[in-house]
């Protein structure tokens, strides 16, 4: 249990540190480009940050353990635990740092068309997505024509983003940044080249400390006698979704709500389109009472944080009650 729980530990340090780098290379990335926080945010941050998560399931279904049923219940817990916690906990969190910084009457301040553009296709995708649970085994090419649909849904996702960066940009909304990339201050120059291999390293440390929660989980299922799929769903989720909780604390630390909003709403629609159509191909796709209730629980928190959105911003005060919903999910959970 020590042992663990001293992994566990040094991977949290190692995602904090790879958190920094890759915040201050994108931030820079994105002036350099020219484009707009909405890009910045919603695809390059939350399709880099959401690469842990991303990669547990993948790794779990692909090259996981030798125990088939195991590598399912991780790959499938991972893949539904990731937007349960983005619409809950993250947003949760962001939300408690803003009230803390802004009091009670403050707002989250995103730019309004791409935060309902998020929100409203993982909306659309996650309803598809929970629909296709209840398509029979015996119906493969049903599977794959929802798996492809998924897909294109992201990429029309993407299409809609960028279509809007160039004018976003006009309108004061383009990506800026007041630091040079990390690696310039020892003494590299402050270029396209440095800033690549700063967030490649970034990226190379997200990714890397999320193999070792596959056998942790397997460990610790073992150790505490709980399912694996419960584990998945409730503790790889949290420590992989810390870089989205992180960076977006960072971000609105600057008052950079465009950039810390998009990354988890983007982040969102990424695990909602991209990593179910995995899951509906390599995993047995149904509708377990756990599962279930955190594709509802999800739904109705992404829900709640779209109609929430008002002419000033979103209330920070008002996700309180995402933190909520996720709190009636554990205990539904734990109890099913």
């Amino acid at each position: 249990m020590f042992g663990f729980s001293a992994e566990l530990l040094a991977m949290l340090v190692i995602i904090l540190i790879a958190s920094e780098l890759f915040t201050n290379a994108l931030e820079n990335l994105g002036q350099k480009l020219g484009i707009s926080d909405g890009v910045t945010g919603s695809i390059f941050a939350a399709v880099g940050t959401a690469l842990p998560e991303t990669s547990v399931p993948l790794l779990a279904l692909l090259a996981g353990t030798s125990d088939v049923n195991l590598n399912e219940e991780i790959g499938v817990g991972a893949i539904l635990g990731a937007p349960l916690m983005l619409s809950t906990l993250s947003t949760f969190l962001m939300g408690a740092y803003a009230l803390k910084s802004r009091g009670w009457k403050g707002y989250l301040k995103p730019e309004q068309t791409g935060y309902k553009r998020d929100l409203n296709f993982f909306i659309a995708a996650f309803l598809f997505a929970a629909a296709a649970m209840y398509v029979p085994d015996h119906m493969p090419i049903l599977h794959g024509v929802i798996s492809f649909a998924l897909v294109s849904i992201y990429v029309l996702y993407i299409f809609f983003t960028f279509r809007a960066s160039n004018k976003l940009v006009s309108e004061g909304h383009g990506t800026e940044t007041n630091e040079v990339v990390f690696l310039a201050r020892l003494g590299l120059p402050n270029g396209m080249p440095v800033i690549v291999i700063q967030l490649v390293l970034g990226l190379v440390l997200l990714v890397g400390a999320a193999k070792g929660f596959i056998y942790g989980v397997e460990n610790l299922s073992h150790m505490l006698g709980i399912s694996a799929l419960l584990l998945s769903l409730l503790i790889v989720p949290i420590a992989t979704e810390l870089p989205e909780k992180i960076n977006s604390i960072l971000w609105v630390r600057k008052g950079k709500d465009t950039l810390a909003v998009g990354n988890i709403t983007g982040a969102m629609v990424f695990q909602g389109t991209l990593l179910p159509a995995i899951g509906i191909l390599l995993t047995p796709w149904q509708p377990r009472p756990e599962v279930l209730s955190g594709i509802i629980i999800t739904l109705l928190a992404s829900i709640f944080l779209r109609f929430s959105l008002r002419a000033k911003g979103i209330p920070a005060v008002l996700v309180i009650v995402n933190g909520i919903l996720y709190a009636i999910y554990i205990v539904i959970a734990v109890r099913s």
